[in-house]
């Protein structure tokens, strides 16, 4: 079964990332739990993402576009990226889970990826 974990770091480790005296020890933290899960052979995909700032954020009410600068929900975490993997059980993606840098101070959400709609019959 497939999961993502999905990454959440709070303000100040998000910082970290362009802090030059602290952003070689937030990268390798995150390059040996990325590497463990790629060396695992559980790793399909994943990305980091660009700051809070990076992103814009798109409804549709009413029939009418309205289009925000920077993420949908005020918080005090930030999503820092995503990994899918696929593991035999939800246990196991819990443990990977919990290898998570960001799940120190931050947290990581693991959701169940859907499987593709089955195809149609004909």
């Amino acid at each position: 079964m497939q999961y993502m974990l999905i990454y959440s770091e709070t303000a100040e480790d998000f910082a970290l990332r362009d802090d030059p005296a602290q952003a070689p020890a937030y990268w390798g933290a995150w390059s040996a739990y990325i590497g463990s899960i790629a060396q695992a052979g559980v790793m399909v995909s994943g990305n980091g993402l660009q700051p809070p700032h990076a992103a814009t954020t798109v409804r549709v009410r009413d029939g009418r576009r309205q289009v925000q600068d920077g993420p949908f929900a005020d918080s005090k975490e930030h999503l820092g990226g995503y990994v899918v993997i696929e593991v035999p059980s939800l246990d196991v993606a819990l443990d990977w889970a919990a290898r998570s840098p960001s799940s120190v101070s931050g947290s990581t959400e693991v959701r169940p990826v859907l499987p593709p709609p089955p195809a149609p019959a004909g």
